[in-house]
C-alpha cells in the first residue's frame, strides 16, 4: 500500500493538504496560534506552547520509532552541522522574537484571521526567505558547513539501539510536562 502511495504524487499532495489542515486546526484548538499565548511563552508566563510542542515530540518520537520497528517507515535524516543549526536558530529566533510567531503558528494564525500574522508575518517570512536565498552561497562557504556531522542521529552517535534514546527522552519530557503542570507554570 505504501509503495503504491509513494508512486502517486497527486495523492501525496492531497494527504499532505489534509494533514496540514488538521495540524493547523489542532494548533488553533491548542491556542498556540494566539499572539498573547506565544508572547506569554517567550516571557515565561504561559507554558501552553511548550506543553503542546513537547507533547507532539513524545507522540511523534514514539510513533515514528514504532513504525520503524515494524518496518513500515524509514528515517531519512538530513545532513547537519553546527553552523547550519546556529544560523537556522538565529533566523528562527529573530523572526519569532520580532513578531511572536514561528512559521507553523503564523500560518495557523493567518488561517484564523489574525491580521498581524497576515500583514506582518507572511510578508516577513517571504522577505526572510528571499534574503536567506540571496545570502546562501556566502553562508554556505563561510558558516553553514562548519562543524559538519552529516546524517548522524543521536542513537548512532551514542552507538546504542534507538529505543535506548527514545524511551528515556520521552520519559524525561513526560516528567518535565508533569512538573510544569503540577508547579502551576
Amino acid at each position: 500500500m505504501l509503495k503504491t502511495l509513494h508512486e502517486k504524487k497527486s495523492v501525496q499532495l492531497v494527504i499532505g493538504l489534509v494533514i496540514g489542515i488538521l495540524f493547523g486546526f489542532l494548533l488553533q484548538k491548542g491556542a498556540v496560534t494566539r499572539y498573547d499565548v506565544i508572547i506569554g511563552q517567550l516571557l515565561l508566563r504561559d507554558f501552553t506552547v511548550i506543553k503542546v510542542m513537547l507533547s507532539a515530540v513524545v507522540v511523534g518520537k514514539i510513533g515514528l520509532h514504532l513504525l520503524m520497528s515494524f518496518g513500515v517507515a524509514q528515517l531519512h535524516p538530513k545532513p547537519g552541522s553546527v553552523g547550519s543549526s546556529l544560523i537556522g536558530g538565529l533566523i528562527f529566533g529573530v523572526g519569532f522574537g520580532l513578531l511572536g510567531y514561528c512559521p507553523g503558528t503564523m500560518i495557523g494564525a493567518v488561517g484564523q484571521g489574525s491580521l498581524d500574522a497576515l500583514v506582518g508575518g507572511l510578508p516577513g517570512m517571504l522577505v526572510g526567505v528571499a534574503i536567506f536565498a540571496e545570502m546562501y552561497p556566502t553562508l554556505e562557504r563561510r558558516i553553514l558547513a562548519k562543524g559538519y556531522f552529516g546524517e548522524l542521529t543521536l542513537p548512532q552517535w551514542l552507538k546504542v539501539h534507538p529505543w535506548w534514546v527514545v524511551l528515556p527522552v520521552a520519559g524525561g519530557i513526560i516528567a518535565l510536562l508533569a512538573w510544569i503542570e503540577t508547579s502551576g507554570l
